[in-house]
C-alpha cells in the first residue's frame, strides 16, 4: 500500500482520482446532471486507465508479453461489457451493436495506429512477434465473416425472417467462442513457443510487488465498471448537448472511454519497445470483443434485455469492420513498423469517424 500511495503522490496524472468520488457523489445527488456526469465519468477513468497501465506492464513483466496483453484485453473489455449490459437492459440495440463494431474498430485501428506512431516516434524501427499478428488478424477477419452472414442473407433473401435471424446469430455466437476458446489453446498452451516476444524492450518505471499489482488490477478494474456505469447512462443526454449522433457515439465515444485502460498501457508499451504488448493488446482486445463479448451478449440478451438481440449490423458498420481487419492483416504482416505506418492506419480511423459524424448510420 505504501508503494501505491509513494506513486500517487509523486505522479500528477494520478492526482485526478480524485474525481473518481466526485463522480458518485455527483451520481447520487444531481443524478439529472447528464453533461457535468460525462464530464466527470470520462475523468476518472484517466487516472484509472493509468493505473491499470501500470499494474499490468508489472504483471506482463513477470508472466511476458503475450500472456499480459491476454490479461490486459480481458480486463480492459470488461468495461464494455458493463456498458453493453446496461444498454441491454434499457433495450438501445442500436448503441450496443455500435459499441461493439466501434470497438473492434477502435482497438484494431486507433489503438494500434496510435502505438505505432507513438513507438516509431521514439524509436526508428521496431519489431514485434508476426505468428501473435497473423492469429489475432485471422480470428478478427473468422468473426467478420459472422457478423457479415446474417447481414447479406437478410439483403438477399427477402423469405429470412428477424426469427431466422435470431436463430442464426445463436448458432453463430456459439460458433464463435469456441473457435475463440480453441484460439487460447494454441497460442497460450500447444503453440505458445510461437508467440515469444521479437525483443524485450527499455527499462521504464520501477516495477510493484505482484501482489500489489493484481489487487491494483482486480480493484481497479471494479471501479472502473463502476464509472461506466455512470458514464452510459449519461452519454446520451450528453451527447444532445454536443450535438453527436447516437451511432457516433456508440462507434467512436463510448469506444475510446472503454478502452481507455488498455491504450494507456499499449501506448506506453511502444514508447518503451514492446511493441508485442501494444500489439497483442490492441489485436487481442478487438478479437476478444468480436469472438467473446459479441457473441456471450447476443446470448444474455434473451435473459436481460426486452427482446434477444441478433447480429444483424448494419452494412456500413460491417464495410468498417472488415476494412479494419484487412488493414490490420496488410500493417502487421512484416513484422516491424515506423512512425509512418501508424500515420496510414489513424487516417482509416479518421475517414470513419468523419463519415458517422457527418452522416449516421440509420436505426434499424
Amino acid at each position: 500500500m505504501k508503494t501505491l500511495l509513494t506513486e500517487i503522490r509523486h505522479n500528477p496524472l494520478l492526482w485526478l482520482l480524485a474525481f473518481v468520488p466526485m463522480v458518485f457523489a455527483a451520481a447520487k445527488l444531481t443524478p439529472e446532471a447528464h453533461t457535468l456526469l460525462f464530464v466527470l465519468s470520462v475523468l476518472a477513468i484517466v487516472p484509472l486507465a493509468a493505473m491499470l497501465s501500470h499494474a499490468t506492464e508489472s504483471v506482463a513483466a513477470r508472466t511476458g508479453d503475450a500472456v499480459g496483453g491476454l490479461l490486459n484485453a480481458t480486463l480492459g473489455n470488461l468495461t464494455e461489457l458493463v456498458i453493453a449490459f446496461a444498454a441491454l437492459r434499457a433495450g438501445q440495440y442500436m448503441l450496443v451493436k455500435a459499441s461493439i463494431a466501434g470497438a473492434i474498430v477502435t482497438n484494431t485501428l486507433f489503438m494500434l495506429g496510435a502505438s505505432f506512431l507513438l513507438g516509431g516516434l521514439k524509436h526508428h524501427l521496431q519489431e514485434y512477434n508476426r505468428a501473435s499478428a497473423r492469429l489475432q488478424a485471422g480470428l478478427l477477419f473468422l468473426a467478420t465473416i459472422a457478423l457479415l452472414i446474417p447481414s447479406a442473407i437478410s439483403r438477399a433473401d427477402f423469405t429470412a425472417g428477424e426469427a431466422f435471424t435470431r436463430k442464426l446469430s445463436v448458432g453463430l455466437a456459439v460458433l464463435l467462442i469456441v473457435a475463440y476458446g480453441l484460439g487460447m489453446v494454441f497460442s497460450l498452451k500447444t503453440h505458445r513457443e510461437l508467440f515469444a516476444s521479437a525483443s524485450s524492450g527499455e527499462a521504464g518505471e520501477a516495477l510493484w510487488p505482484i501482489g500489489l499489482a493484481l489487487v491494483t488490477l482486480g480493484g481497479v478494474t471494479v471501479l472502473v465498471a463502476l464509472v461506466s456505469e455512470v458514464f452510459v447512462e449519461s452519454v446520451q443526454k450528453a451527447a444532445e448537448v454536443f450535438g453527436m449522433t447516437p451511432a457516433f457515439v456508440g462507434f467512436i465515444i463510448v469506444a475510446l472511454v472503454g478502452g481507455a485502460a488498455e491504450m494507456a498501457s499499449a501506448f506506453s508499451g511502444a514508447r518503451k519497445n514492446r511493441l508485442d504488448l501494444s500489439v497483442g493488446i490492441a489485436l487481442g482486445s478487438a478479437s476478444q470483443i468480436a469472438l467473446f463479448v459479441a457473441p456471450v451478449l447476443v446470448l444474455v440478451s434473451s435473459f436481460i434485455g426486452p427482446t434477444p438481440m441478433d447480429l444483424y449490423f448494419w452494412p456500413g458498420a460491417i464495410v468498417m469492420v472488415l476494412i479494419s481487419t484487412l488493414t490490420a492483416t496488410l500493417v502487421t504482416n512484416s513484422g516491424q513498423s515506423n512512425w509512418f505506418a501508424g500515420v496510414l492506419v489513424l487516417m482509416v480511423y479518421l475517414i470513419f469517424a468523419m463519415t458517422l459524424y457527418l452522416l449516421p448510420p440509420p436505426a434499424r
